[in-house]
C-alpha cells in the first residue's frame, strides 16, 4: 500500500517553478488565465451569434404561428356567423310550397268545400314532408305509454283503467328536432289507484 500511495502522490503533486523567483513564477501563473481568456472570447461571441440566431428563428417561428392561430380563428369567426345568417335557408326553402299552396287557395274563387280540404290535406302534407326533411318529428305517444317528462308536459291527472303515471290522451303533439324536444306534447296522465 506504500509503494502504491507514494506513487499517487507523486503523479498528483504540483511541480515547483525549476528555475527563477517567486516573481517570476507569480508572472507565469498569471499570463496563464489571460492567455486562457483570449481564446475563450471569441467562443464566447461565437456562442452569443449562435444564440441570438436561434433566438431570431424561434421568435419568427412563433409569430408566424401566432398570426397563423389568429388567421384561423377569424376564419372560424366567419363560418360560424355564415352559418348562423344561414341556418334557416333549406328550411325556408322547404316552406316556400306550402305557403304557394295556401297562397293559391285563397285566390281560387269559387271553390267548393271539398276542393277546399282536399287542397288543405295536400298543403298537410307538404308541410309535414318539409318539417321531416328539416328533422322535425312529431310526438304523439299513443295512450298506455309510460309519462316522461321530457318528452311530455302534463296538464291533467285523471283516472283510468290502465297503469299508473301513463298517458291518457294526447291534447297536443310535441316536436322534436334532431333528438331535441322544441315543445313537449300535452298529455294527459292516469292517476294511482
Amino acid at each position: 500500500m506504500s509503494q502504491s500511495s507514494t506513487a499517487m502522490n507523486t503523479e498528483t503533486k504540483p511541480q515547483e517553478p525549476t528555475s527563477g523567483t517567486p516573481a517570476d513564477h507569480a508572472a507565469e501563473t498569471s499570463a496563464q488565465p489571460a492567455q486562457a481568456a483570449q481564446p475563450a472570447a471569441p467562443d464566447l461571441a461565437a456562442q452569443l451569434a449562435e444564440l441570438q440566431a436561434r433566438h431570431n428563428e424561434l421568435n419568427d417561428a412563433f409569430l408566424r404561428a401566432k398570426a397563423e392561430a389568429e388567421n384561423t380563428r377569424r376564419r372560424a369567426e366567419e363560418e360560424m356567423s355564415k352559418a348562423r345568417k344561414f341556418a334557416v335557408e333549406s328550411f325556408a326553402d322547404s316552406l316556400l310550397p306550402v305557403k304557394d299552396s295556401l297562397e293559391a287557395a285563397i285566390a281560387l274563387q269559387g271553390a267548393t268545400n271539398e276542393q277546399l280540404l282536399e287542397g288543405t290535406h295536400a298543403t298537410l302534407r307538404q308541410l309535414s314532408a318539409a318539417l321531416e326533411r328539416n328533422k322535425v318529428m312529431a310526438i304523439a305517444p299513443p295512450p298506455g305509454t309510460k309519462f316522461d317528462p321530457h318528452q311530455h308536459q302534463a296538464i291533467s291527472v285523471v283516472p283510468a283503467e290502465q297503469d299508473a303515471n301513463t298517458v291518457v290522451a294526447v291534447l297536443q303533439k310535441g316536436y322534436l328536432i334532431a333528438d331535441r324536444v322544441l315543445r313537449p306534447a300535452l298529455v294527459t296522465v292516469a292517476a294511482a289507484k
